[in-house]
């Protein structure tokens, strides 16, 4: 009989598995899994038992929120199997699973698991540790999680740049210098993001067109210290039209590899969590590190 991990963060996107939960084990059962369910309680808890025991089922299955998947493929990445993972969104954001194209259904996406195909996908590592889609520090970092879905529903950019703003009046910068594929940019930054992704905290088409999650390659934008007005107002401009070019302070490239360095320790976050505080950060992209399962219709042949 085929054996299926399963583990589930019953707190995700406010307890909706819950309602939920017996007709995706039900799903799977009917194809022939035997089952063994986990349940989170703590931090660390997904990281920890798929590193510990991968390597005794056919498949991994993870449902919950980025937090979730973040921690369950840093516990795969420890161990030098290849198990194909499933995913089930049911967070409050869940970025990655609409850059999979996984439905908000939770029975659809279990679904998928069963009848679909596998993707490989890039894996970061962000000073050796597992990210999944993306590495960010600075004024922006929180907001984008903490803006109501609501909002960015009805107005995208403009909710994320409007509660940005917010956030202005006590940006302090950090003078970082950046090193990627024998560049070197140095200056003062309030705003970094690393991505592999279609959206960063449920907002569309920041991180750039054609992103592709298979490339060995980073989507970079890096915003400089605002001085005066009309600066602020470029910058304004430039996010909300998605024309970076409008503003000389975002920097914007692709690499696979890049390091920061900075004079004083910089909050990251990873996947929406706490990364840590930092001087010194490399960040290299595993290419094609991961299978997980996605529906049939959107894998390119």
């Amino acid at each position: 009989m085929k054996k299926m991990l399963f583990i589930y963060n019953p707190k995700a996107g406010r307890g909706r598995i819950r309602e939920e939960l017996a007709d995706i084990l039900d799903i799977f059962a009917s194809a022939g899994y035997e089952i063994t369910i986990y349940p989170t309680r703590k931090n660390g808890d997904a990281e920890n038992v798929a590193a510990e025991r991968e390597s005794d089922f056919n498949i991994v299955v993870c449902c919950g929120g980025d937090g979730t998947l973040d921690e369950t493929v840093r516990g795969m990445m420890k161990n030098e199997y290849r198990t194909p993972l499933g995913y089930i969104p049911a967070g409050s954001t869940n970025d990655f699973g609409g850059s999979l194209a996984l439905p908000k259904d939770m029975l659809k996406s279990a679904d998928i698991i069963i009848h679909g195909t596998n993707k490989a996908v890039d894996v970061g590592l962000f000073n050796h540790e597992a990210f999944v889609y993306v590495a960010a520090f600075g004024a922006f970092t929180e907001v984008s999680y903490k803006t109501d879905q609501d909002m960015k529903n009805a107005i995208g950019h403009s909710a994320y740049i409007l509660e940005g703003m917010k956030s202005f009046v006590n940006i302090k910068p950090y003078h970082m210098t950046i090193e990627h594929d024998g560049e070197t940019i140095d200056g003062n930054f309030i705003y970094g993001m690393v991505t592999n992704s279609k959206s960063v905290g449920g907002f569309k088409g920041i991180t750039g067109d054609n992103v592709d999650l298979g490339d060995g390659i980073f989507e970079v934008n890096l915003i400089k210290e605002i001085k005066n007005g009309i600066e602020f107002q470029q910058l304004i401009t430039a996010l909300a039209s998605g024309n970076y070019d409008l503003s000389d302070n975002i920097v914007s490239f692709r690499s696979g590899h890049i390091n920061f360095t900075s004079e004083k320790k910089v909050a990251w976050t990873l996947d929406g969590e706490d990364g840590g505080k930092h001087n010194d950060v490399e960040i290299i992209n595993v290419k094609r590190a991961i299978d997980i399962r996605v529906a049939k219709n959107t894998v390119k042949k």
